[in-house]
């Protein structure tokens, strides 16, 4: 009887680099264009117009009643980057930049002032969202996560840096 030997070949996956590099960036390229093409669909659904076709108000402006269809947009887009599985820190900075593709201006690219209790309220504003974020990455249910999305435009208007927060 004769031995029989066998190798395999190694499994070791090679990973170009600059390749997978590149995918990345081109996706990320596209992202920021497929933002724009659904905030200008947003836009041209919720924003108010006076008879000249010009923008009085920004969808992200309406209030009460009239914020009712982006409200009902919001719960869809949350339903849909949910599904997809997306988390809630992820799909409130995709929604903020839905937000600014559509016109908004963020609380960093505005004046800045404000008095020493203001300072303050921010500064108080993004411990409480950043202790939310920590919560909900170690997996508890905290009823503040339902605000934090409210909480976040607060701390927003009152100065506060969105990008800086997590």
């Amino acid at each position: 009887m004769s031995d029989i030997n066998v190798t395999t070949p190694s499994l070791t996956p090679v990973v170009n680099l600059s390749e997978a590099r590149t995918a990345l960036v081109n996706a990320v390229i596209k992202t920021g264009g497929v933002i724009q093409t659904y905030a200008d669909g947003i836009c041209a659904a919720f924003n108010l117009l006076d008879n000249q076709g010009n923008v009085t108000t920004p969808w992200y402006e309406l209030k009460g009643k009239l914020k009712a269809g982006v409200k009902d947009e919001r719960a869809l887009f949350v339903i849909a980057m949910s599904n997809v599985g997306f988390g809630k820190g992820t799909i409130d900075v995709y929604w903020q930049r839905v937000k600014e593709a559509s016109g908004y201006v963020t609380a960093g690219n505005r004046a800045k002032g404000g008095t020493d209790t203001d300072s303050k309220t921010v500064a108080e504003l993004k411990t409480i969202i950043n202790r939310i974020y920590k919560a909900e990455e170690n997996g508890e249910e905290c009823v503040a996560s339902n605000f934090k999305g409210q909480l976040m435009e607060i701390f927003e208007e009152l100065g506060g840096d969105i990008d800086k927060l997590g």
